[in-house]
């Protein structure tokens, strides 16, 4: 929270058009915490565990794929795994953002990728292309991301709080899994911005249906690998353009 507060980031206008830039997409993160706070206690976790689980992992998708191998009894292995490769995409995050952060200290590099989100790391790739190359920009840049990410942590981590102190008075026909399913699809179309990507989708969706029948929810296990080894198979043969194998 303290980079969200520091006075260096709050007081320029970049702040201030991160916060607007992610306060458009706001209600339908704050949908999908609270249906995650949800459940997490309908599937059997303790309120301890479940405040705990938001508070520490701040993942909602990891949280979604893991609650309901908790709650089906499945090996740690297994749902560490499926945590896993469902952020997997956070590297890939990772690697495209350390050029705009290498200046600042490693907690703070830390504390930067813990608390940036799927739609934050949308929003600042789009609006900055490049890492800044003056002081003025790159402090630009980082007062942008921080706005971005204050919206993004405060909408999930409030409505998810919510969700699970609200849990035993939610009926579930309320259809707050549904209002998850919207906003996911939000962040799938944000990021849906190649044919690759929308492929990766389209695959990921049909091997997750089809292999629906497994236990233990291994069908999620299923969707990302066969999404990943086809991707990296058009990928690799994808033609290139003229002149960028050589250097």
């Amino acid at each position: 929270m303290i980079l969200f507060l520091k006075r260096e980031h709050r007081s320029r206008p970049e702040y201030l058009e991160g916060v607007r830039d992610q306060a458009t997409v706001a209600m339908g993160i704050a949908a999908w915490g609270l249906m995650t706070g949800v459940a997490m206690v309908k599937s059997g976790m303790s309120v301890f565990e479940a405040v705990l689980m938001t508070l520490i992992v701040y993942a909602g998708s990891a949280q979604l794929a893991a609650v309901p191998m908790i709650a089906a009894g499945a090996p740690l292995w297994v749902i560490l795994a499926a945590a896993f490769c469902v952020n997997l995409r956070f590297v890939v995050f990772s690697a495209h953002l350390r050029p705009y952060l290498m200046h600042l200290p490693r907690w703070e590099r830390l504390a930067t990728g813990y608390v940036t989100g799927d739609l934050s790391y949308v929003f600042f790739a789009r609006r900055y292309p490049h890492p800044g190359h003056t002081s003025e920009e790159i402090a630009q840049q980082q007062a942008f991301l921080m706005g971005n990410c204050a919206v993004n942590y405060g909408a999930w981590m409030g409505t998810s709080l919510l969700g699970i102190a609200l849990a035993n008075a939610i009926p579930t026909d309320w259809g707050l899994g549904f209002a998850g399913i919207l906003a996911l699809l939000g962040v799938l179309c944000s990021l849906a911005t190649s044919r690759l990507r929308m492929v990766s989708a389209a695959v990921a969706g049909l091997a997750a249906v089809m292999t629906w029948a497994l236990p233990l929810k291994l069908n999620i296990l299923v969707a990302i690998a066969c999404a990943v080894t086809l991707c990296l198979v058009l990928e690799r043969f994808r033609p290139q353009p003229p002149g960028a194998g050589h250097a």
